[in-house]
C-alpha cells in the first residue's frame, strides 16, 4: 500500500474520531518518511484531540522546522500554545500567519478568539468582521461576533448577529441561548414558542443542546412568572448536565483541610512580601454573588482597568503548589522565605499580555476566595473585596445557569451547590478570623437599596479618589464581560432578584435545608 493510500485511511479514521489509530498509523508512516509535514500535522491534531497537548506541540514544531511558513501548521500550533496558556507565543504565531496571508480565515478567527480571551473585545470584533467579509455564511464566526458585541454591552448588535445565524440555521441552539439571555419574555413571545418546538424534536438534538434549551426555557418562564414551569426546565437541565460531567465532592473537604493546615499558624501580615507598582483589586466571593457588578462599578473609575475573571492566580497555585487537591506546605513555606516574589512576578507577566491602561487592575475571579492567604502574602499592595449575597438567592442563581468551566461542575445539583456554599462560608470565616481588617464585605442587597452610600464606601476602601462614573457604570461599559452575568451587569441597578428564592422555596428544599447559614 502506498503512503498516499495509508494517509487516506488515516483521514477517514480522523473524521470518525478514532484518534489512537490515527496516531499509530502516523507514527508508522513517519518511520518511512520522517519529514512528511502533512502526517506530522495530522499526528499533532490527533494528540490534541485526546488532550495530550504537550505531545501535539512536538509534532507541530517538527513540521514547522521542515516548512517554516506552513500556515496550517502554524495555526494549529498557535491554538495549542493558547490551550497551554502560552499566550504570547500564540499571539506571535497568529501575527506571523497573517503577515504571510492577511486573508487567512482560520488565523483571523482564532486570533479574534485570543483577543477576546485577553479582554480586547474591540480588537476581536474587527477581526471577526474581517473574517466574515471573506465568509459571510460562517455561523461559528458570526456567533462569536455576537458574543463579542454582547461582551461590550452592544446588545442590539449582539441580537442582530444571533438572528443572522438563525436565518442560516434555525436550530442553532447557542444562538437561541444567547437571544434568551438578552430577552425579557412576555406570555406570547414567539421566541419562547420557537424553543419549545425545537425541544419537541428531542431525538434530533444533542444532549448539550437539550441542556441549553432547558436552561433558556427556564429563564423564559421565570420572566413570565410561571415559576413551576421555570423550575421544571431548570431541574431537567441540571439533571442532564449532572449525568454528563465528572465531579468528586470529596475534593472539597481535602482542599479545605489542606488550606487551613497551611495557613492556620502563619501570620499573614508579618510574612507579606515586597511588591511592585501594580495594585490588584481582587473581587472574590461565591459565583453569582455580584462580583461582575462590583467590577463594573470599580472599573468605571478613570484610574482602573477591569481584568475580568482571570484564572492566572489559580493556575499558578495549581501548577506549583497543588498535588492531588492538597497544598504542598513545604513548597509554600519555601516560597515565602524566597527573596523573590515569584508568584506576583508570574501573575504580572500574564497581566502584561493585556493592554491595560493603568496600574490598578481588577481581578474578579470569584474562586480566589480559596487563595486569600496567597493574596495577602504575595500581593501586599492588593485590596480584597468580598461580595456577599443572601445564601438562598445566591444558590438559586447558580441552579439557573449553565456554566462552561469544569471548575463549576459542582453547580448542577442541589446538594452539591449547598455543599460548596458551606465550604465557601467556612473558609471565609477562617480568613476573617486571621485578617478581617483586610477584607471588605459588600452586601448585594445593601448595594441595591442604597447605591450612593455603598459605592462611595467601596471606592474609599480601594484608596481611590471619588469618580462619578462609578455611579453611572452601566453607561460606561468600559470593561467587557465574558460571564453569564453580562446581561444584568450592563443595566442600571435593579432589585428584582432580591428574595427571588421565595418563588422556588418548595422546589429547592433539598438545597435550602442543607445551607448552614440562612
Amino acid at each position: 500500500m502506498s503512503i498516499n493510500q495509508k494517509i487516506k485511511i488515516l483521514q477517514t479514521k480522523f473524521q470518525s474520531k478514532d484518534f489512537e489509530k490515527v496516531i499509530n498509523g502516523c507514527e508508522e508512516i513517519l518511520k518511512e518518511e520522517p519529514n512528511n509535514v502533512y502526517v506530522l500535522n495530522l499526528c499533532g491534531l490527533a494528540f490534541q484531540n485526546i488532550n495530550k497537548i504537550e505531545l501535539s506541540v512536538k509534532f507541530f514544531e517538527r513540521a514547522i522546522l521542515i516548512e517554516k511558513h506552513n500556515t496550517s501548521v502554524m495555526n494549529n500550533l498557535a491554538n495549542t500554545y493558547k490551550g497551554l496558556g502560552k499566550l504570547s507565543l500564540s499571539k506571535k504565531l497568529y501575527l506571523e500567519v497573517l503577515k504571510i496571508d492577511s486573508k487567512n480565515l482560520r488565523a483571523l478567527h482564532n486570533f479574534a478568539n485570543l483577543k477576546k480571551y485577553l479582554m480586547d473585545f474591540k480588537g476581536a470584533i474587527k477581526l471577526y468582521v474581517k473574517a466574515l467579509s471573506l465568509d459571510p455564511k460562517n455561523i461559528i464566526i458570526r456567533f462569536n461576533l455576537a458574543t463579542a458585541y454582547q461582551g461590550v454591552g452592544d446588545l442590539i448588535k449582539a441580537k442582530n448577529e444571533a438572528l443572522k445565524v438563525l436565518k442560516i440555521d434555525p436550530n442553532n441552539i447557542p444562538s437561541h441561548k444567547l437571544i434568551s439571555s438578552m430577552n425579557k419574555y412576555h406570555k406570547d413571545d414567539p421566541h419562547l414558542s420557537e424553543m419549545e418546538k425545537i425541544l419537541i424534536k428531542e431525538n434530533k438534538i444533542s444532549v448539550e443542546d437539550k441542556i441549553d434549551l432547558h436552561f433558556s426555557l427556564g429563564k423564559a418562564y421565570e420572566d413570565i412568572k410561571n415559576f413551576q414551569k421555570s423550575f421544571n426546565h431548570f431541574e431537567l437541565a441540571n439533571h442532564l448536565k449532572n449525568e454528563h460531567i465528572k465531579y468528586d465532592k470529596e475534593n472539597l473537604e481535602t482542599l479545605s483541610s489542606s488550606i487551613i493546615d497551611v495557613f492556620k499558624d502563619l501570620d499573614l501580615n508579618k510574612n507579606s512580601k515586597e511588591s511592585n507598582n501594580k495594585n490588584i483589586i481582587f473581587i472574590i466571593g461565591m459565583p453569582r454573588s455580584g462580583t461582575t457588578l462590583i467590577e463594573q462599578i470599580i472599573s468605571a473609575h478613570k484610574n482602573v482597568s477591569g481584568g475580568g475573571e482571570l484564572i492566572y492566580l489559580e493556575d499558578i497555585i495549581s501548577e506549583n503548589f497543588l498535588k492531588e487537591n492538597s497544598l504542598i506546605k513545604l513548597k509554600i513555606l519555601d516560597e515565602i522565605k524566597n527573596q523573590n516574589n515569584n508568584i506576583e512576578n508570574q501573575y504580572n507577566e500574564l497581566l502584561n499580555l493585556h493592554d491595560f491602561k493603568s496600574q490598578i487592575i481588577t481581578d474578579k475571579a470569584p474562586h480566589n476566595f480559596k487563595w486569600i492567604g496567597f493574596i495577602k502574602i504575595f500581593f501586599p499592595n492588593s485590596k480584597i473585596i468580598h461580595c456577599v449575597r443572601k445564601p438562598k438567592d445566591n444558590c438559586l442563581s447558580l441552579f439557573k445557569n449553565n456554566f462552561i468551566s469544569s471548575s463549576m461542575n459542582w453547580s448542577f445539583s442541589q446538594k452539591n451547590i449547598a455543599r460548596y456554599y458551606n465550604f465557601y462560608y467556612s473558609l471565609m470565616r477562617f480568613w476573617k478570623s486571621k485578617i478581617s481588617e483586610s477584607i471588605y464585605d459588600i452586601h448585594y442587597e445593601n448595594l441595591i437599596n442604597n447605591p450612593d452610600v455603598e459605592i462611595k464606601k467601596l471606592i474609599r476602601f480601594c484608596n481611590l479618589e471619588w469618580d462619578k462614573n462609578c455611579l453611572n457604570f452601566h453607561k460606561k461599559n468600559k470593561t467587557p464581560i465574558k460571564t453569564v452575568s453580562v446581561s444584568q451587569a450592563t443595566k442600571p441597578l435593579y432589585g428584582t432578584s432580591i428574595n427571588a428564592s421565595d418563588y422556588y422555596e418548595k422546589n429547592l428544599k433539598t438545597m435550602f435545608k442543607s445551607i448552614k447559614i440562612k
